[in-house]
């Protein structure tokens, strides 16, 4: 019975140590929580200076991949999509697979994907877990008056 009372009044002691300290909340719609400078977040598909797509096709993104979650489909410019002369027609991450490791940002030899920081990723449709191209590419810089 001795045995006993030596960690119940430890826990006790602990409870009432935290009891009366301030409580750490971040009220989460209206303040975000700082993320690490090395999270790894949601993919960016990049554009270059002038707006063009970096993405090249060359699939090494795809296979550097562990979870197998990206899937693109390479096609040939011509000319009716801002890009260059070989770009992704079709790229697609699948989100309940990926792991978020940066593998494919590391393999990419243009750069041309990046991890954001972006971990609000909650969907409320079965469909929605796959990304798309549109989904992923930046937006187009605005176009500079002279």
């Amino acid at each position: 019975m001795t045995s006993m009372i030596g960690p119940f009044i430890q826990g006790f002691a602990h409870t009432l140590r935290h009891m009366f300290k301030t409580p750490n909340t971040v009220k989460y719609p209206d303040q975000k929580v700082p993320v690490f400078p090395r999270y790894r977040g949601k993919q960016v598909l990049m554009r270059d200076e002038d707006g063009l797509e970096k993405c090249v096709a060359c699939g090494l993104c795809a296979v550097a991949c562990p979870a197998d979650a990206i899937y693109l489909e390479p096609a040939e410019n011509d000319g009716t999509v801002q890009a260059g002369p070989r770009y992704a027609d079709i790229y697609q991450i699948h989100k309940t697979r990926c792991i978020f490791c940066g593998y494919c940002e590391e393999a990419c030899p243009v750069s041309a994907i990046f991890m954001g920081k972006d971990y609000e990723l909650a969907v409320y449709s079965n469909k929605d877990f796959i990304w798309d191209k549109q989904e992923l590419l930046v937006a187009p810089p605005a176009p500079q008056a002279r």
